[in-house]
């Protein structure tokens, strides 16, 4: 029936045929096929043949029973099943039991004809089925392709002939199959999507073919995925930040980097697995802010997720002082800074009870240190220090102290004309009281001394020693400070002259004095002689505190006297006691002086003596001048006028009548000639503004003089002081600061009086008080206020200069009640000394000066540019007018939102440079001008830098109307990525795309197979975009 099947049937026909017969043979065969049994002979039995491959799949191994009796050997043939066909024949010895066959296909179905040959020439044949086992595919691969949630399986076909495969997908964490495909045996990629994030899987693929198989595995992991929400907290610690994050299920391990951001090292790595949402870093340095890196890792995928950035708090500063430093108004604040860092130190000053805000100041991180200085003396102050890091404050314990309180002013220790008591007076200054004491100074000796309370300004003290030189010392006291002591002297008024007496003793030219001396105090005595019917002034003398007596030599015989005697002590004398006598006279007599004012001169007569003389001899003197003048007249003559005499002088004149040798002399007579008006008088401001300086010159002599004082255009005489002979000027005290007075000065020589013409003058007038500058937050003006001095005023006079400027200032005048004025029109961020002086008359007083600023103007049409660079921006703004101390530039990012630097820069300076930014990120800029405590701020700008390109583009076709294109992220930032479509062939575009950043595939559907495409990829940020080359690729 086969032609394939004669060698085997020959063979076994010769097999047969060298049988013996005659031992009773039965020559009768049986054939049997696969699936049917065989029916042997009355020798024969069924060979049971099996069919198995032993694991290979180019091969089938037969085994079989050997037959009842043994068999001489055994034939064997293969065929196909379809067609039936003869592949491979074999033989096999009378003791095998097993064959194998070799070369076959893998997976092909065979039928296998297995005959024994029997003795007597019979022959026992089976026929049966098999099939070899498929080949397992190769090359298996299992890729994510960056996708999270994909993996795409791919092999190389298995050899020989299979049914399909089978492809079962396990979750290795729970041990469970996800997925079980069959696909046909022409497919050799297959997506498996809809898979866990960061998830290990093992692929088994399975060759099929009827009921046998052979698998292939290989595993694989999805990308990861990255939390959705980091945050980094310190809940209030100083050592320790809190991580939290979500959404972190897709990835097996999170890597958390934490830097420090001060010295720019990495502090702590950490591995998190999955299922952890949080964790703590401890052992931080306090004060100093971090940021926290994480990165997703699964397999060997990672991905870069969020960051955050945190402080921890910092440390309380500790051992705070607060302390003098010597100086009137100034206080030292002192502390320990403690373990950790921080951005800087907040100061806060308060004083008093009401605790109001005195200074609020901040230093550097570093300062140990800070002092106030203009502060209000013999105040309590109390302060505290914070630490702040970022948005972490940690205050110390308050610490209070005074400052060092200032002497009071306008100290004065006055008599008031008292013999026993002192008057002290003072003004307020701030403090808690003061501490007083008097002492007496001839003996030194402590009085008294008493502590008072604040608001006490005066003390008098009673019950004192006439004529004692005292002492009263005072200090202000404010805590444990008080001030310098401030030292005041005077004296109380002695007791007047007791038991005074003058007496001539019998002589014509001498009186002699007496009294009793005081029983206290360092006293002097002075007494002046005066001609008594004159008045005039003879001769003054000035006596210790031990002499009780004094003689008077060379007086004018028959002239009466008057002695006026005063204790002096210190700058005081007792109330006058007097005393007359006369002494012996002398002819002639009548002896009389009188003035004549057209023309000036003199006029002596006299009684004539009775007897006889030869002629008089008038001589005419004047103590003042030194001079003298002799004049002979006759005998009878009784008058004689002497001319050519200075104004306003005293002259004495004796009359001697001359007889011989012998001379008789009458007493003298004496007289002033007539004053003359004073010139160039002049009146002007004292020494204090409480007084005024009235000065004149006299014209040949003078005599004493009046000065009477007006007030305004008032015609009432508010004062009138008398001043000496040969006096040229006068101080008034005691008058109204910055008043208008008229002054007439009176001359007077004995009886006579001659008016000057009247003068105007001015007191000066006193300094404004607590002045103040303000600029209210305007950049070109500035209120100047002060509050009005006592006395009076014309107005004010408000000078303004900028600071360290050569050009003159400027002036402006406010009347005498103002208080305030504006002054506008100034630089902004400019300094300005301003001074305030009231104006009366030609006066001025001495400036209160203070120095107030502008707020500098705000830097104007800034900009951030980006002149194409992943890492630079460069700001730059136009100068604004005025001046300023420097610039503050801050660069923020705005993801994450943070300061990314803050520098100051000079005055002049008009543009910054920033490197090293972060590639693809969003920047905004601020400008601030400043000067001083104020400034200004332009608005901000913002920025992208260019973001880097994609990498590693490829592209596949997962189907023929389909290509998809992957990649690996960006270095740096973004918004997203832009994927375009182009025909390779016509360059039309055909497909446009804008993806999210975590993207990193993309797929084209609905392509023309066959076609020739050209894909780009570009980063976007902001308006910037970084693109990789093209790459083409074919659909199928």
């Amino acid at each position: 029936m086969k032609p394939q099947l004669l060698l085997p049937l020959l063979w076994a026909s010769w097999l047969l045929g060298t049988l013996p017969e005659g031992e009773g043979c039965n020559r009768t065969t049986s054939e049997g096929h696969a699936g049917a049994e065989a029916v042997p002979g009355e020798r024969g039995s069924l060979l049971n043949v099996s069919v198995g491959n032993q694991g290979r799949p180019d091969s089938l191994f037969l085994s079989w029973d050997e037959p009842d009796g043994g068999a001489l050997g055994y034939t064997l043939a293969i065929y196909t099943l379809e067609p039936d066909v003869l592949l491979q024949n074999g033989s096999a010895g009378p003791n095998a039991t097993s064959f194998q066959f070799q070369g076959l296909v893998p997976g092909a179905g065979y039928s296998i004809e297995v005959t024994a040959a029997l003795a007597c020439a019979e022959a026992s044949s089976q026929r049966v089925s098999g099939q070899t086992s498929p080949a397992p595919v190769h090359n298996v691969s299992l890729s994510s392709d960056g996708s999270p949630s994909a993996l795409r399986a791919s092999w190389t076909d298995a050899p020989g002939q299979k049914d399909g495969y089978r492809l079962v997908l396990y979750h290795l964490d729970s041990q469970g199959a996800v997925r079980n495909e069959s696909v046909p045996g022409a497919v050799s990629t297959f997506l498996f999507d809809g898979l866990l994030a960061g998830s290990e899987y093992a692929l088994r693929i399975s060759t099929l073919a009827g009921v046998r198989q052979a698998s292939t595995s290989t595993h694989q992991w999805t990308a990861p995925t990255t939390p959705a929400a980091l945050t980094l907290q310190s809940l209030g610690s100083s050592t320790s930040l809190f991580a939290s994050w979500s959404g972190a299920e897709g990835a097996a391990w999170l890597h958390l980097t934490l830097h420090n951001l001060l010295s720019r090292t990495v502090t702590r790595t950490v591995s998190a697995k999955r299922g952890l949402s949080n964790y703590t870093f401890q052992h931080l340095s306090p004060g100093t802010p971090y940021h926290l890196g994480v990165s997703a890792a699964a397999g060997p995928y990672w991905a870069v997720g969020p960051n955050a950035t945190a402080w921890t708090y910092p440390l309380s500063p500790v051992n705070l002082t607060l302390s003098i430093t010597g100086k009137a108004g100034s206080l030292q604040a002192r502390w320990t800074p403690p373990a950790g860092e921080r951005d800087y130190y907040l100061v806060t000053l308060h004083q008093g009870e009401s605790r109001a805000l005195a200074r609020n100041v901040s230093v550097g991180g570093d300062s140990a240190h800070v002092s106030f200085h203009g502060l209000s003396p013999g105040n309590q102050y109390s302060l505290r220090v914070t630490a702040v890091a970022g948005p972490h404050r940690a205050p110390s314990l308050s610490a209070a102290a005074w400052t060092q309180p200032l002497a009071p002013p306008g100290v004065s220790l006055s008599s008031q004309g008292s013999t026993s008591t002192l008057h002290a007076r003072w003004k307020e200054v701030a403090g808690a009281g003061y501490v007083v004491a008097l002492y007496s100074l001839e003996p030194p000796a402590l009085v008294k001394n008493s502590s008072e309370v604040g608001g006490v300004t005066n003390l008098t003290y009673e019950g004192l020693s006439p004529g004692t030189h005292y002492a009263f010392v005072i200090s202000t006291v404010a805590g444990p400070y008080a001030s310098p002591p401030l030292r005041i002297t005077n004296w109380t008024y002695p007791l007047p002259v007791e038991e005074l007496s003058l007496s001539n003793q019998g002589q014509s030219t001498s009186l002699r004095a007496s009294w009793k001396g005081a029983a206290a105090g360092s006293v002097n005595y002075s007494g002046v002689l005066l001609e008594a019917r004159s008045q005039a002034w003879l001769r003054n003398v000035t006596v210790g505190e031990s002499c009780t007596n004094v003689t008077f030599q060379g007086l004018s015989p028959g002239h009466q006297y008057t002695l006026e005697m005063a204790a002096m002590v210190g700058p005081y004398r007792s109330p006058v006691r007097t005393a007359t006598d006369w002494t012996y006279p002398l002819a002639p007599s009548g002896v009389t002086l009188t003035s004549k004012r057209h023309p000036l001169g003199l006029s002596a007569a006299w009684h004539s003596a009775s007897g006889v003389r030869d002629r008089f001899l008038i001589h005419l003197y004047s103590k003042e001048l030194l001079m003298q003048q002799n004049v002979s007249v006759g005998p009878d003559t009784q008058n004689f006028t002497f001319l050519g005499l200075l104004p306003g002088i005293q002259y004495s004149v004796e009359v001697t009548a001359l007889a011989g040798p012998y001379r008789a002399s009458a007493p003298s007579a004496t007289a002033w000639t007539y004053p003359v008006s004073l010139a160039n008088m002049s009146v002007t401001r004292g020494p204090s503004p409480r007084e005024l300086h009235v000065g004149w010159m006299e014209l040949g002599g003078a005599g004493d003089h009046w000065v009477q004082l007006y007030a305004d255009e008032s015609l009432s005489i508010i004062r009138n002081v008398s001043v000496r002979r040969g006096a040229a000027h006068v101080d008034l005290d005691g008058l109204v600061p910055g008043a208008r007075y008229r002054v007439e000065v009176v001359s007077r020589a004995g009886p006579h009086r001659t008016s000057s013409q009247t003068a105007i003058g001015y007191t000066a007038p006193l300094t404004p008080l607590s002045p103040a500058v303000t600029n209210g937050g305007s950049t070109s003006a500035l209120a100047v206020r002060w509050e009005a001095p006592a006395g009076q005023r014309d107005g004010y006079l408000v000078s303004v200069y900028e600071e360290d400027a050569l050009a003159a200032g400027r002036r402006v005048n406010a009347g005498k009640d103002s208080t305030n004025v504006s002054l506008a029109g100034l630089a902004p961020g400019s300094c300005y000394h301003v001074g305030i002086s009231a104006l009366a008359g030609p006066y001025s007083s001495d400036p209160q000066n203070v120095t107030g600023c502008t707020v500098p103007a705000a830097p104007a049409n800034v900009s951030l540019t980006n002149s194409g660079s992943s890492s630079v921006l460069r700001a730059a703004w136009d100068e604004p007018p005025g001046g300023r101390d420097h610039y503050r530039v801050i660069l923020y990012s705005l993801v994450p939102w943070g300061i990314e630097t803050a520098q100051s820069l000079g005055p002049n300076a008009q543009n910054i440079t920033w490197t090293r930014l972060a590639a693809g990120s969003r920047f905004t800029a601020q400008v601030t001008a400043v000067k001083g405590p104020y400034e200004s701020s332009s608005v901000n700008v913002t920025q992208w830098t260019y973001p880097l390109a994609p990498a590693n583009l490829t592209l596949a076709s997962p189907s023929a109307s389909a290509l998809q294109v992957s990649w690996t992220g960006a270095e740096g930032g973004g918004e997203g990525y832009t994927v375009d479509l182009y025909d390779a062939s016509s360059g039309r575009h055909v497909g446009h795309t804008l993806l999210p950043w975590g993207a990193r595939n993309h797929t084209f559907q609905s392509l023309i197979p066959g076609t020739h495409y050209s894909v780009g990829v570009s980063t976007v940020a902001g308006p910037y975009h970084s693109s990789t080359p093209n790459l083409t690729h074919w659909t199928p």
